[in-house]
């Protein structure tokens, strides 16, 4: 680990964001290092979803947790729910914090480490808006809520600092699919927060985990601000939803190669293939796949990835939805688990990655990337990506 750190630092320069948050740690280790593969999990409770929050019961989670760690994740991120920890813009539920506090526990226990979303108003298609904030730009401009913000954020960091398996804040769960704003007032608000992060739980790794639309077209943060703010911009990989289904089936390159080519798409904007990139959310979406099918992409989506150096993967999800839930139904199968703990296929390829790359050095491709597409439109990301895949295929 020590020879990773140094080799870390040397490639980014002591100055960098990069060599801070490793310096910040008095025992730098693998849940701060870029340069080292991760595998871990989008963390969906079997019993009660997150409404768990309000209805806690620890006892179930612990079993969740027992079967993730047996599939050999190394951490998870975990989805608050901004509009139930704090419902009011003065005040934080100690009661949620608490339980906050224990769910990062029993992770540690388990040698799970925890990447903690924030402002959480949109997961799983559905709203979870605090009653004081609107569905409006506000949330990135008007002085309440900036200031309401601050609280929650300055209270979690309380509550997280004492613990070692904390990686470090998610500014939200893909925050521009519920609050849009020009790309100058994202970028700000995003410097401004991810400064605060910073200032309250140093010497950890802060993400802005934003879903594809940002990297594609303009949408609320602009990909030069989400590479230079971040040490490792998160990537949000979905066929379905990206619109690679367009581009071919389930097995051919648009999508099996997606997280591949978002990444060579971020790096262009960074101007560098050294850039780590991490996959923070992935998996098909495509409901017609079978489980056995699932576990083909999952496979060939990781090993074309790791050839282009992806550093760190975030699977979603862990447990299969609860139908007793109205969600749309592409919500119900994603796990690597059932909802009532049995192994998927996905599960055991993905234990078997796990096993083979976590913690071997991530191998960084040397090929010149062409320049960003041009305008910062849909389809003209969507040429650069065909053109670096080389597809010609169905378009």
């Amino acid at each position: 680990m020590a020879t990773s750190t140094a080799a870390t630092a040397a490639m980014v320069g002591p100055g960098s964001s990069i060599a801070r948050v490793l310096a910040a740690t008095d025992n730098p280790s693998t849940r701060l290092d870029p340069l080292r593969h991760r595998f871990g999990v989008n963390y969906t409770p079997s019993h009660n979803w997150w409404f768990c929050w309000n209805d806690w019961d620890s006892d179930p989670i612990r079993r969740d947790l027992d079967a993730i760690a047996a599939l050999g994740a190394d951490h998870l991120r975990i989805l608050l729910i901004w509009a139930f920890f704090q419902p009011n813009p003065k005040w934080v539920s100690p009661a949620h914090l608490e339980r906050l506090d224990q769910l990062v526990t029993l992770m540690g226990e388990r040698h799970l480490d925890a990447l903690v979303t924030v402002f959480t108003g949109q997961l799983s298609g559905w709203y979870f808006l605090p009653p004081f904030r609107r569905q409006s730009d506000g949330f990135f401009t008007d002085p309440m809520t900036l200031a309401a913000q601050e609280l929650f954020v300055g209270e979690l960091g309380r509550t997280l600092s004492r613990h070692d398996n904390l990686i470090g804040f998610d500014q939200g769960n893909e925050i521009n699919t519920c609050w849009e704003a020009k790309l100058e007032v994202g970028d700000a608000w995003m410097k401004r927060m991810f400064a605060q992060m910073n200032a309250t739980l140093p010497g950890r790794l802060h993400v802005n985990g934003v879903d594809h639309k940002p990297w594609f077209a303009d949408d609320t943060f602009s990909p030069k601000a989400l590479v230079a703010d971040q040490v490792m911009p998160v990537m949000h990989c979905y066929p379905f939803w990206t619109g690679a289904v367009k581009y071919g089936g389930a097995m051919d390159p648009p999508s099996v190669k997606l997280l591949a080519a978002m990444a060579a798409l971020i790096r262009s904007y960074a101007g560098t293939q050294q850039k780590p990139v991490w996959a923070g959310e992935f998996n098909t979406c495509i409901k017609e796949l079978t489980d056995e099918q699932q576990a083909e992409w999952l496979d060939k989506a990781v090993h074309a990835a790791i050839e282009q150096g992806v550093s760190w993967f975030s699977y979603w999800d862990s447990h299969d939805v609860d139908r007793k839930y109205d969600f749309n139904p592409l919500e119900y199968t994603l796990g690597l688990l059932t909802n009532d703990g049995k192994v998927k296929p996905a599960g055991r390829v993905f234990k078997q990655l796990a096993e083979t790359y976590r913690g071997k050095p991530v191998v960084f491709p040397t090929a010149t990337l062409p320049p960003p597409p041009s305008p910062h439109t849909l389809d003209s990301s969507w040429r650069w990506i065909l053109d670096w895949l080389g597809w010609k295929g169905k378009a």
